[in-house]
């Protein structure tokens, strides 16, 4: 029995061998590891750099915004009647003071002729009255009229003279109705939409209007900012305007440029923003009402801050970093603090100082100490990099 657990154990062995032997040769055959080929072990990785540099960077706050005509008004009738005529075009640019539509004003324009001929009639019998009394003051003097009928006829002088001031109250009134028969602009501004047609009856009290008129020529732009940016930009606004440009919503077209007019009163607690308002000339009307736009303002710059590709930042399980190449071409995780990032450029505050380089490209190959081959980029040349 001990004899052929002998045998069998020696089976095995012979088996595992032969196995051991087969793999080597196999494995001898299959080559280099991929990514071996053409370099040996610790052989440089290719790498593209873009040395830190100094600038002056202007501080720049983005926030998204809304833009806002700076006149809005909806044309309604503040009178009854028929709608006798529209004369705008939808669309079409008006001046202040432009007749815009007429309400039919054949019944105001009675009432009106009505009210002054009561004028005229009344000033007629005032002339008489006034007559009267002084025929009755040269009686008196000869004792032919009493004081007591010249106190009456005076009485009767003065009330006439206050129905004449009613007289003039009541045409006053008469023609300010005929006046709103005319209906015209309120402000410079481009008409919308027609939304009533001629004939239709109109009210004083209807909830609807004729048209919508905006005034675009100037224009707001209505955005919000966090709550930590409101003192940067108040001591901005202390120093004089604070340049404000408009891009489009994919944040690459420039729109129109303006300047901040003002800063809302109050921070909302529920987002912890704030509100401010830029004022543009809009005179290509580029900004339209309701348009979204992004905006950014200017509140300051920062003279000799150290700048890096914003490709060159990474994020570990430690916070930000940069891959930084030292002298002896070896690769470093460089811990940094940044600042705004100003289009393709990052401010680094700390860890990195000018003239150092820092990897843009082939960054995922890297590991601490490990040599590289160095090649010059530029911000451009970095797109790629990072990841």
């Amino acid at each position: 029995m001990a004899a052929l657990k002998r045998r069998k154990t020696l089976i095995v062995l012979v088996c595992l061998c032969v196995l051991a032997a087969a793999g080597a040769v196999v494995w001898s055959r299959r080559g280099p590891a991929p990514g071996a080929a053409g370099r040996g072990p610790g052989a440089p990785v290719p790498v593209t750099v873009v040395a830190a540099a100094e600038a002056d960077v202007p501080v720049i706050l983005t926030g998204l915004g809304t833009v806002q005509a700076s006149f809005t008004v909806g044309i309604h009738a503040q009178i009854d009647g028929k709608l006798q005529e529209v004369l705008f075009s939808e669309g079409q640019y008006v001046k202040k003071g432009d007749i815009l539509a007429k309400i039919d004003p054949r019944f105001f324009q009675a009432a009106y002729d009505q009210a002054k001929a009561k004028k005229a009639q009344d000033d007629a019998q005032l002339i008489s009255l006034e007559k009267d009394l002084e025929r009755f003051k040269t009686l008196s003097k000869s004792g032919f009229q009493s004081q007591q009928n010249i106190d009456q006829q005076q009485a009767k002088v003065d009330a006439m003279k206050a129905s004449i001031q009613a007289d003039i109250a009541a045409i006053d009134g008469v023609k300010t109705q005929l006046d709103y028969a005319t209906i015209t602009a309120p402000s410079d501004g481009r008409m919308g939409v027609r939304l009533v047609d001629p004939g239709n009856i109109v009210r004083a009290g209807d909830a609807g209007s004729i048209a919508m008129l905006t005034r675009t020529k100037p224009i707001y732009v209505l955005l919000t900012l966090p709550a930590q940016t409101i003192d940067d930009v108040r001591e901005a606004m202390k120093r004089g305007d604070v340049p404000v440009i408009a891009y489009d919503r994919d944040n690459k077209k420039v729109l129109s440029t303006g300047k901040l007019e003002t800063v809302d009163n109050i921070i909302d607690p529920a987002t912890a923003t704030y509100k401010l308002k830029a004022l543009f000339a809009n005179e290509d009307e580029r900004l339209w009402p309701g348009q979204f736009v992004n905006a950014r303002l200017q509140v300051g710059s920062m003279a000799n801050a150290v700048v890096i590709p914003s490709v060159a930042v990474q994020r570990g399980p430690n916070g930000l970093f940069a891959w930084v190449i030292k002298p002896d071409n070896t690769a470093e995780p460089r811990p940094i603090e940044i600042g705004p990032t100003m289009g393709d450029q990052t401010v680094v505050t700390a860890g990195i100082t000018a003239g150092e380089r820092t990897v843009v490209n082939g960054t995922y190959r890297l590991q601490t100490g490990a040599r590289v081959t160095a090649t010059q980029g530029s911000v451009a040349s970095g797109t790629g990099g990072a990841s």
